[in-house]
């Protein structure tokens, strides 16, 4: 049904409940209108019971962290988002602006003074100690991202990325990774450290081919709302193929709306119309792929 343009900005309705619960496994609900209480009332009242809030800076991290302490249906990731590291390092290189999310969503904000690489090292010890929390269940989002990072950013992304990598597996956490234009170079990343016994490709943007290299990899494909977009295809096809037992869904949220609520604001509730799209693809009945989606996303986070 066509979305009415006097309500693209209002919130989009409850659907149909999931009969088996699963976990909005990548959200931002410091980015998302309303409390947590309510964001969390809303998700369960439709079957999702547990999501992982995710950090995309210092700021964000250690409210990420205390959230988390606060409600058992919450578990938090700690991190730099790949975009934070050479803002920290060079101030605002080639145009990068502070993450609102990881989906695609910037701010625009005055570009900081320069740190150098003292400050990403003093960004990344505050990381460490929050990674070591019993309710951090994750290291991330973390990664490269070559959309709105130019040449001369890369380098501090790469070092910070290597250092979350080093951060998760002393910790024993999972990897949570932001890859946006990146495969090749992330790939090489995670085969040249060694990537944590537990890693999440967060909004899954590679191809079928991709998949299989993950798969191999055991490494975890989460799958967002841009799954039902119609230019996805290439998403799609990777569902099909990738292994159910490293599927997850997640919202990104409050981007990545799915369909038919693209361009409204996207919340963990919505987690439902993702997970009937993608049960669509797999060809699966909607609540075995629930059950599956449940007990992968408990088992990536180690909860």
């Amino acid at each position: 049904m066509p979305v009415d343009d006097r309500d693209k900005n209002a919130a989009p309705p409850l659907p149909e409940p999931l009969r088996v619960p699963v976990a909005d496994s990548h959200t931002h609900l410091d980015m998302q209108s309303g409390t947590v209480e309510e964001a969390l009332a809303k998700a369960a009242s439709v079957g999702v019971t547990t999501v992982v809030q995710v950090g995309c800076d210092l700021k964000g991290s250690r409210w990420a962290a205390e959230t988390a302490a606060a409600y058992d249906a919450v578990h938090a990731t700690v991190a730099l988002h790949p975009n934070e590291a050479p803002r920290i390092v060079h101030g605002d290189p080639g145009g990068t602006s502070r993450p609102s999310g990881a989906g695609g969503g910037w701010s625009r904000q005055g570009a900081r003074e320069p740190g150098g690489d003292a400050a990403l090292d003093e960004a990344l010890a505050e990381i460490d100690r929050l990674a070591a929390l019993p309710q951090v269940k994750g290291v991330g989002e973390t990664g490269l991202d070559h959309f709105r990072t130019g040449e001369e950013g890369k380098e501090a992304q790469e070092r910070s990325f290597r250092a979350h990598i080093e951060i998760a597996k002393r910790h024993g956490k999972t990897l949570v990774i932001h890859d946006r234009d990146a495969h090749a170079d992330v790939l090489r990343v995670l085969k040249e450290e060694g990537a944590p016994e537990r890693t999440v490709f967060h909004c899954y943007s590679g191809d079928a081919e991709m998949a299989e290299i993950c798969a191999r990899a055991g490494y975890y494909m989460s799958f967002a709302g841009n799954v039902t977009f119609k230019n996805a295809q290439s998403l799609r096809d990777a569902l099909a193929v990738a292994p159910l037992e490293l599927v997850l869904v997640e919202t990104d949220a409050p981007f990545l709306t799915p369909v038919p609520y693209r361009g409204r604001p996207n919340a963990p509730y919505l987690v439902p119309v993702t997970v009937r799209a993608m049960a669509a693809v797999r060809g699966i009945d909607e609540d075995a792929l629930a059950g599956a989606l449940g007990a992968n996303t408990a088992r990536a986070f180690g909860y």
